[in-house]
């Protein structure tokens, strides 16, 4: 949901000619081997993308939005070589956002994990436009904006490890409204307490937002037993009607992607749009 809601908000903000700076804050290693990851450092374990964009993958008909996502994981997937049925070979956020951007366009990508780092270096070593930092993205983001172009996209992704996490992400929020108003937010984060995110709400909503909504998607209903029930998407300064794309894209993918009953998709604007 957050890749193929991502390659609309690029397509969205590519309406006007004049470039844009792609901020990434936590970018992790830029692709990823589906077949190395499903092996594990020590033990094999069962693979997560038949559940994922395993069940897009084989569709003969696709949503517009969706078929254009899956294209592109499917072009750079036979780019690296897989000529096996399957998906083996996955763009993350910055490989994604890399094969969609203009020559007008730049990435700054942050990842502060040092193994990720150096892969990620490694994928970029040869990209114009591309700045790769081994930093924390937080606080990288401070001297991100404004950029020269003065149109910005932000993907915060974290990890959500820490307790603080969404705070700290409200306060990277503020900082970076402050420096670039207009820019473009789009903050991902794990369905699993509704408390939590709820508060998170309340919290980016005391800002005096400008126009913002929460893209959400729960593949079984909030009582199941697993933990992690879904995702959710908020987006700050929308492009103009994207959300008359992204909802119907994301019912679509709660009907799919669901692994028990009780999924559903849902959006949620927090500040509406005058």
């Amino acid at each position: 949901m957050k890749h193929a809601a991502l390659v609309r908000l690029v397509r969205a903000m590519q309406r006007k000619t004049r470039g844009f700076l792609y901020v990434d804050t936590h970018a992790g290693r830029g692709r990823y081997d589906l077949e190395t990851a499903a092996r594990g450092d020590t033990l094999e374990r069962k693979a997560e993308w038949p559940d994922g964009i395993g069940r897009l993958w084989s569709r003969a008909k696709l949503p517009e939005a969706l078929a254009d996502y899956v294209g592109l994981v499917r072009a750079y997937d036979q780019k690296l070589g897989n000529l096996e049925p399957q998906p083996r070979f996955y763009p993350g956020s910055p490989r994604l956002m890399r094969l969609l951007m203009r020559p007008q366009d730049r990435l700054a990508l942050f990842e502060k994990q040092p193994t990720e780092a150096s892969a990620l270096r490694a994928e970029f070593a040869r990209s114009s436009g591309v700045g790769v930092q081994a930093a924390d993205g937080y606080a990288g983001l401070r001297g991100q904006l404004p950029p020269p172009e003065k149109r910005a996209l932000v993907l915060i992704d974290p990890p959500f490890e820490g307790k603080d996490e969404f705070s700290r992400v409200v306060k990277t929020v503020e900082d970076g409204l402050g420096r670039l108003p207009s820019a473009v937010f789009a903050i991902w984060y794990p369905l699993t307490e509704r408390a939590r995110v709820d508060m998170f709400f309340d919290e980016l909503m005391a800002l005096k937002l400008p126009p913002a909504f929460a893209l959400e998607l729960e593949i079984v209903d909030p009582q199941h037993a697993l933990k992690m029930k879904g995702c959710g998407l908020v987006v700050i300064n929308p492009p103009w009607e994207i959300d008359k794309e992204l909802a119907p894209m994301n019912s679509w993918l709660a009907e799919v992607l669901a692994q028990a009953p009780g999924g559903r998709a849902t959006l949620r604007w927090l500040v509406r749009e005058n």
